[in-house]
């Protein structure tokens, strides 16, 4: 059998690496798509995956672009096949509170991290429902779930991801695709690192395993949900917050 395709978007972030690498150590054929501005960002990528040979590929892709998206898709589907897999990774914040956030801080975000997540499903849901496989995966977040304080922009958009993802899979689930979100909480990326260590001391003292989360449990959760065998899991959103937030 052929290897399936997957697109992973945000690929080359922190955890859109992570994320292709388990999904070719799964067997699958793996494009990263990012955006292509910062070509040290791109060199480092493929340094870091380099021993996954043509397992996988980088792509140039503007999520926020409609347009861009759908010549994307097709780019791939001529070179590689039929996108079977889709991981919604990519993401920007623009942190601030209501009170100063301007209307170009509120829009960026949601081109991004929900324009997006339209843009990608939109060009590739057809394909998947012809084929009879589909597996989709959103990366959503804890603060879509509790809500941040200066994150009304990024909250609003990863708790409506997820709404997204219960409706979509409602609608392809007889054609064997499934759509499922994964809420992470707080892991040891850049991002995360990049706060003062006093702060992020105070969030590790509220989770309750005690440690931040590694970018590998991330990639295992979105692996798992992404996997041939995993057809009766649809609609779901999988927290993996180390019990930073918990609910029924």
């Amino acid at each position: 059998m052929e290897k399936r395709i997957a697109v992973v978007t945000g690929g080359i972030g922190g955890l859109g690496t992570e994320i292709c690498k388990y999904l070719a150590r799964a067997g699958r054929r793996v494009i990263a798509a990012d955006l292509a501005a910062r070509a040290e960002r791109v060199a480092a990528f493929r340094s870091e995956v380099s021993e996954f040979g043509d397992a996988i590929w980088f792509e140039p892709l503007n999520v926020a672009d409609a347009d861009d998206c759908h010549a994307f898709v097709e780019r791939v589907a001529k070179a590689h096949g039929t996108v079977s897999i889709l991981v919604n990774a990519a993401g920007i914040t623009r942190d601030t509170s209501l009170r100063k956030m301007t209307r170009e801080q509120w829009d960026d975000v949601l081109a991004v991290n929900l324009g997006g997540v339209f843009n990608m499903c939109r060009p590739v849901i057809d394909g998947m429902t012809a084929q009879g496989f589909g597996r989709i995966v959103n990366i959503s977040s804890v603060n879509g779930q509790t809500g941040q304080f200066g994150q009304t922009n990024y909250s609003a958009t990863k708790a409506g991801m997820h709404g997204f993802t219960m409706a979509l899979a409602r609608e392809v689930a007889r054609k064997g695709v499934t759509v499922n979100s994964v809420s992470p909480g707080y892991c040891a990326t850049s991002l995360v690192m990049a706060v003062p260590e006093h702060i992020r001391n105070q969030i590790v003292a509220s989770i309750p395993v005690g440690r931040l989360g590694e970018p590998r449990e991330i990639a295992r959760t979105v692996e798992f949900l992404s996997a041939d065998d995993a057809g009766y899991i649809t609609g779901a959103n999988i927290p993996v917050n180390g019990g930073y937030f918990m609910s029924f």
